[in-house]
């Protein structure tokens, strides 16, 4: 049934030639790491093998099992519902019922209530993610703020934050790119306004978080699918402020850092990084839904180095003259007119989101081959 929905035989085809497609004037370079990883395959498998273990109980998910609307949309056919969906609630279930975890997994308070309720659960959490758990749990019980690399919105974030309150005076700060960091390491050089600075992060830190104290003993961690880059230099950034702050001899008691980027999410962005570098393209196009972080981060690499269109779905692209794509950094999408060249010879670079399974990236090839040779 997995097959059948997500696999594409012209994506395992292009595999087998090197991961290059032509067709006249087309020529295609897929990354070569690009779509399903294990953790969101692993997900995505155990969802419809509950359904089909328990074809008489409700089942429910928390909310999306991965950020791609058309993976999400099948699961819904299977008559899997959502509690994050209007007129859902977790209130109104019971022993009967059968609740899968996402594989972003959930925090620490929602599997309480759940576990309360008596509902059987299916956890699907990637490893990765758990991995990140652990060392935010590591920190609380040391004495350690954690300060979060990521978006506090987001639904992993969510429940690695709960982690790090799952004893008594855990703290933690969500920090969203380097700007952000840049606040809180200048606070930890030379103090400041706690009033604002509380103001500025809101829901981004714990209850009853104190900057001056709760900055003194940190650990940085990161929501897995991030740019890796980005989550290294604001780790070593807040490295230099407590250097700054406290000393060198003293660095070692107050900071801890690790590495908690995806594998999966690290060769993805690795093989987009390389592609860019090897191959001459007029324009890259990344597929993937708007709400996934690693997909946005794999366009937000590409857009450094030439035209690039992230597109949730193969019919985002509606014609040679015209594409409906969300820009890098924009929070609508929008539809953009003369996106490929007329030109003799067309190179595309192709990748895709950990959440993007082989079908619609299959579907994308060929509606580009179509406009590039026959539609309009």
């Amino acid at each position: 049934m997995l097959a059948e929905s997500y696999h594409s035989d012209l994506v395992a085809q292009i595999k087998e030639q090197g991961f290059i497609h032509s067709s006249g004037r087309l020529t295609i370079h897929l990354a070569r790491e690009f779509g399903f990883c294990y953790g969101v395959d692993r997900a995505v498998d155990y969802a419809y093998q509950t359904r089909k273990r328990f074809p008489d109980r409700h089942v429910y998910l928390t909310g999306e099992i991965i950020h791609n609307p058309h993976v999400n949309d099948q699961l819904r056919s299977q008559g899997i519902r959502f509690l994050s969906d209007p007129g859902e609630s977790v209130n109104a279930l019971g022993p009967h019922d059968v609740v899968i975890l996402p594989a972003f997994g959930v925090t620490v308070e929602v599997l309480r209530h759940l576990e309360e309720r008596g509902c059987t659960l299916v956890d699907t959490t990637c490893g990765s993610v758990l991995n990140v758990w652990k060392n935010v749990r590591r920190y609380t019980e040391d004495g350690f703020t954690s300060v979060i690399h990521g978006k506090y919105w987001h639904e992993e974030t969510q429940a690695t934050a709960s982690q790090a309150l799952n004893a008594s005076g855990g703290h933690y700060l969500v920090v969203l790119d380097r700007m952000e960091a840049q606040i809180a390491c200048d606070y930890i050089r030379g103090g400041g306004d706690r009033a604002a600075f509380l103001q500025r992060f809101g829901p981004a830190v714990s209850a009853g978080f104190d900057p001056e104290r709760d900055l003194a003993r940190i650990g940085c961690a990161n929501q897995t699918t991030m740019l890796s880059s980005e989550s290294l230099e604001i780790g070593e950034m807040f490295r230099a402020a407590m250097t700054t702050r406290y000393g060198v001899t003293e660095v070692s008691s107050r900071f801890r850092a690790f590495d908690t980027i995806c594998s999966a999410t690290q060769d993805r962005q690795d093989a987009v990084i390389a592609l860019l570098a090897e191959q001459s393209l007029d324009l890259m196009v990344v597929i993937g839904g708007y709400n996934s972080s690693n997909t946005y981060n794999l366009a937000r690499i590409c857009s450094e180095k030439l035209p690039t269109y992230h597109v949730a779905e193969p019919q985002g692209i509606l014609s040679k003259r015209e594409i409906r794509h969300r820009p890098v950094g924009g929070k609508q999408e929008v539809t953009t007119e003369d996106w490929l060249p007329e030109k003799e010879s067309l190179r595309i670079g192709l990748t895709s989101g950990a959440s993007t399974p082989d079908n619609l990236v299959g579907a994308v090839i060929r509606r580009l081959d179509e406009l590039a040779n026959l539609g309009s």
